[in-house]
């Protein structure tokens, strides 16, 4: 009889956070999915050097790392608390699209909120979500954003 050999596999989700509602949401089903099977949670912040800022051309001194990684910390600690202790994360420079379908490779999960900061409320999916969708490598969880009070008079189309 032959010695059968097993190579030890981890599971692991990786989970967008930009700081949006959707994002803490998608944090916060992200680590209770890996309580439950046991993965690792990798939580990833991208971020990347605008052209303009507001309309006002970039000012050198700005550190957009360390704005990502203090969006990333308080996002964590605003959807976590204290929960964060076995929380992998990782800032990476690049748009968020490619950021998180590199994070992906390999993984076993992918979340993301269904919207981010981007401009387009009435859109149900954003296009980081959409794009993660069809692009990644893994299965993908799209968190819906939570309900807001525009939401509602959307939804019964009033109009304002």
């Amino acid at each position: 009889m032959t010695g059968t050999r097993t190579t030890e596999h981890h599971e692991r989700i990786v989970v967008g956070v930009d700081g949006s509602p959707a994002s803490l949401g998608a944090l916060e089903w992200a680590v209770g999915q890996g309580a439950l099977t046991g993965a690792v949670v990798e939580a990833v912040t991208a971020w990347h050097f605008p052209a303009t800022y507001g309309g006002y051309p970039i000012v050198a001194q700005t550190d957009w790392q360390s704005n990502a990684q203090t969006i990333q910390d308080i996002a964590v600690k605003e959807a976590l608390g204290h929960e964060a202790t076995s929380l992998v994360r990782r800032v990476a420079q690049g748009h968020p699209v490619s950021v998180l379908l590199d994070a992906a490779a390999g993984a076993d999960l992918l979340v993301v909120g269904s919207r981010g900061h981007g401009g387009f409320t009435g859109m149900l999916l954003g296009s980081v979500s959409e794009h993660v969708v069809a692009h990644a490598p893994c299965a993908v969880v799209v968190v819906k954003s939570p309900a807001t009070a525009g939401d509602a008079g959307q939804a019964s189309g009033s109009h304002s």
